[in-house]
């Protein structure tokens, strides 16, 4: 766990929190936990897009391709930069695209959550729904993956490790981030 030392402290952002990281690396569960900890309102973002093109992520990939999924993604997360305080998780992805990383960085307290690959492949391998790695070895693709967005993910101010713990674990890291700021 460490702040990005390109950022000051003083860039905590009175909005929304919002998580950002690989796959699996808990940023549904950990921003829940987060949110009620906090006494904010939670929203995942890949469940608002499914929300909005009424079917699946999965279905979405198939239908139309990454980059209508990635358009439609940075809609959402625009509409959700509303300025209210929230903790948000988002995709993989939504970080990666310059347009929708502009937005988070701008509007909100962007937190990476970050786990090893071995962490990563045992969480993934508990769902059916990563379009990403259908058909693929997990563990090469995190690889992969992990090498092109992690220096991606180190632009988001904090930086909290996941490790195999409970996810209370790294909602308590967080919350020792964000009192740091106070």
């Amino acid at each position: 766990m460490q702040r990005n030392s390109k950022f000051p402290a003083s860039v905590a952002k009175p909005g929304p929190i919002v998580l950002v990281g690989m796959m699996g690396v808990g940023k549904s569960t950990v921003g829940r936990r987060l949110a009620a900890r906090l006494g904010l309102s939670f929203v995942d973002a890949d469940e608002e897009i499914e929300r909005a093109a009424g079917m699946t992520i999965t279905e979405i990939f198939a239908r139309y391709g990454e980059p209508h999924f990635r358009d439609g993604e940075r809609r959402v997360i625009a509409r959700l930069m509303d300025g209210a305080p929230k903790v948000i998780a988002t995709g993989g992805g939504a970080f990666m695209q310059d347009e929708t990383r502009g937005l988070i960085l701008d509007h909100a307290t962007a937190i990476w959550l970050d786990a090893d690959i071995d962490i990563l492949v045992d969480r993934v391998a508990r769902r059916e729904s990563r379009p990403l790695l259908k058909g693929r070895d997990a563990r090469a693709v995190l690889t992969e993956l992990a090498a092109l967005r992690n220096p991606i993910y180190a632009l988001a101010p904090v930086h909290v490790k996941s490790a195999a713990a409970p996810h209370d674990v790294t909602v308590e890291r967080i919350m020792e981030q964000l009192t740091a700021w106070q």
